[in-house]
């Protein structure tokens, strides 16, 4: 693996596109690492080399997407570590349709939940929307933090992961929380509105 990704590093910009398409689909390393080794080597030209992982990730979302709907469970079982499932699924079964939307926070490989969305029959354009923004952040702020600090942005990028999700899961959150609120009070007009016109056609 370690020879792989010197390959890929070799390169340059196009190394990485390649390793965060197929970090979306199959391979088991994220492009944070390919990330990383060119930013520290061309910090000038860091917020590109986020844009290009991040475009060439969004490209491979859908790939995954289908290989977990066309080849199922088996794919997940011959291509991904045991744990990795078993947390993905975790987040799916308690937290639904924001199960994606943290995924993309978390140290866990995207691909598990491109392909796992797939294999539960996700909506792609949600998961697209969630990979957009899960993604966003994880490469601009890896992107970031060199572009403003160089080299010397290593040691700050080394635990980004856990940074991001740390922060960002008690939005997403207060987020859900609201929209569910926001979402109750919608049905309980609707059921309102309804039983008024009831009681207005019974008259």
């Amino acid at each position: 693996m370690d020879a792989f990704l010197e390959f890929l590093e070799s390169f340059g910009p196009w190394g990485l596109a390649i390793h965060s398409f197929l970090d979306a689909v199959i391979f088991p390393i994220p492009a944070f690492f390919t990330q990383v080794s060119l930013s520290m080597a061309h910090p000038q030209s860091a917020l590109w080399l986020a844009t290009i992982g991040f475009i060439a990730c969004l490209l491979g979302t859908p790939v995954g997407y289908y290989i977990g709907k066309f080849f199922g469970a088996a794919i997940l079982q011959r291509l991904l570590k045991p744990e990795w499932i078993e947390k993905a699924t975790h987040y799916f079964n308690t937290k639904g349709s924001s199960a994606i939307l943290i995924g993309a926070f978390t140290p866990i490989p995207f691909k598990v939940f491109t392909i796992l969305s797939g294999v539960m029959k996700y909506p792609l354009w949600q998961l697209m929307a969630y990979a957009i923004v899960g993604r966003a952040v994880k490469f601009y702020v890896v992107g970031t933090l060199f572009y403003m600090f160089g080299k010397a942005a290593e040691s700050m990028v080394s635990n980004v992961s856990l940074y991001i999700f740390i922060i960002a899961v008690p939005i997403i959150v207060i987020f859900i929380i609201v929209r569910k609120q926001l979402q109750k009070k919608k049905e309980l007009k609707a059921l309102a509105l309804q039983e008024s016109s009831n009681q207005s056609v019974d008259l």
